[in-house]
Parts: structure tokens; sequence; C-alpha cells
């Protein structure tokens, strides 16, 4: 490693760990393999098993001083020669707006993107992501799906990134593991011709959506369909009219006590315990 101890925060180095917009970082090397953030030890690790490329390491300093003790030179070690930035906390907080509680930071390269051909390769199970932008109910959806047996996540052009920082951290590196890919590129993509690509792999297509003709979960037709694609709205909104119409089941979680729905990484846990068994 190549140790540099802050003084100040001028450093061009650290330019990706506040300096940049998400959009930035996306494009901060070449098209499609620029930056990402991994934060804290346990999601540095999870992308380094996944063979993301360090490219700098931002911690306090103590983290440094104990690493014999704190697992930190291991990791630091499977890192390889990358610059190592360390500092007080209270000059590191100035830098990124916020304390580092979870004591490491980590700039990588971002993985080749896949092709949907590729994620679904071999798959029974698939989510379609549908424009959620909330990155920490896309991180919740990731962790959950890749924990309960999901074998792939499938996004629409108007979901967040995936490898954004807030969405890394929710999914405690869960995006690093489970493939993904994007169905469609542009808004005109989607929903067709971009859920029809799906159809043509085999995979019915099940709406989690608040209809009257639903079924649930543990519905015996869903359970029989060899390869199943199930699609979550955003918040509010739910699906598209036109995607729901396109699917050939829709599915609702039954309810109490009044309560219409879940939030959609709760409802997506739910659903997916259900249909990945």
């Amino acid at each position: 490693m190549r140790h540099i101890e802050l003084n100040d925060l001028s450093d061009p180095g650290l330019d990706v760990y506040a300096r940049l917009t998400e959009p930035q970082l996306r494009s901060r090397l070449e098209p499609g393999r620029g930056v990402f953030i991994a934060e804290s030890p346990k999601v540095i690790r999870a992308a380094l098993a996944a063979g993301c490329q360090p490219l700098s390491l931002l911690m306090e300093r103590r983290w440094l001083q104990n690493a014999g003790q704190n697992g930190m030179a291991e990791l630091l070690a499977s890192c390889g020669d990358v610059p190592v930035y360390t500092g007080p906390r209270a000059l590191l907080a100035g830098l990124t707006g916020y304390a580092l509680t979870r004591g490491v930071l980590c700039a990588m390269r971002r993985p080749a993107p896949r092709t949907v051909q590729q994620v679904c390769a071999g798959a029974r199970r698939v989510a379609v992501l549908e424009n959620i932008t909330d990155a920490a109910n896309v991180g919740a959806l990731f962790r959950s799906a890749a924990a309960l047996g999901m074998d792939a996540m499938l996004l629409s052009p108007g979901c967040c990134d995936p490898l954004c920082r807030r969405a890394v951290r929710v999914s405690m590196g869960a995006v690093l593991a489970l493939p993904w890919a994007r169905l469609g590129q542009t808004a005109q993509s989607w929903p067709q011709p971009a859920l029809a690509q799906l159809q043509d792999q085999g995979f019915a297509l099940a709406a989690l959506a608040l209809r009257a003709d639903s079924v649930t979960p543990r519905d015996a037709a869903l359970h029989a369909e060899p390869r199943l694609a199930l699609l979550l709205g955003t918040e509010g909104e739910g699906l598209l009219p036109q995607t729901i119409a396109a699917c050939r089941y829709t599915v609702r979680i039954p309810m109490r006590r009044g309560i219409d729905s879940l939030n959609v990484a709760a409802a997506g846990a739910v659903a997916f315990w259900e249909l990945a068994q």
C-alpha cells in the first residue's frame, strides 16, 4: 500500500469520495466502467470477492494504527499497492459531510455491465424493478433477493443505479453478489419491447400489484412456472397499467387490520421468500 496521511483536503485523489457526483463517478474511467464507493470492511470484502478492482482507500487514522487487531491488515493486503488516505475523524467528516461510522471507504472500478441474456442464463426466478429511484429501497431489494433465493435482478431504464453509494451500503454488498442488468436502455424501450424480451426467454410475468383479480404468492400455478419474473413498482404509484397488462399474473400479499400494502422492499422480501422456494 501507499500510505498518505492527510493534512488538508486538497489532494485530487480525494475527488471520488466527495467532489464528484454519482453520474461523474460512473464515467470517471472509460464509459460503462467508472467508479463506485464501497463502505465498510464487509462491503469492501464482498466487492473484492466479486472481482472488483480497488483504486484507493480512505479511513480514519485509528483503523491503520490498529490494523493488526481489527482485521484491516488482511484487507489492505488484499487491495494491493493502492493509495491509502488516512486522517483524523474531524478532518474526514469535513470531506465527506458525515462521520465515517463504518470507518473505511474504498473507491473501486465498476464491474463490466452484464446483458439480460447473461444474467438470465439458467435463472428460474428473477426480480424486475420498475422505475424505483429510492436507493435505499433498491439496496434493500437486492439484499433480500440475494438472501432469499432469487437468481437475478433486472432493472427498468428508470431505476436508480444499483452501484450508487447508498444502494451499495444498504445492500451490504449484495449488489455485487446477485447478477443484474438493465432491461432496456431508454425510456422508449419500457415496458415494451423490454418485457417481450423476457417472455421470449420463457419467463411468465407476475406483477406485484393491488388488484382484486390477483392471486397470493402461495398460488400453486405461480410455483409451477418453470421460469418466473416478479415485477415490482415504485412507491406510491406502483407498476404502470401497461406493465400490469403485459403480465400473466397479478400477485397481492394478503393484509390485515386495514393496511393495504407494504413498503416495496418489505413486499419484495415476502414475495421472494415464497416464490423462490
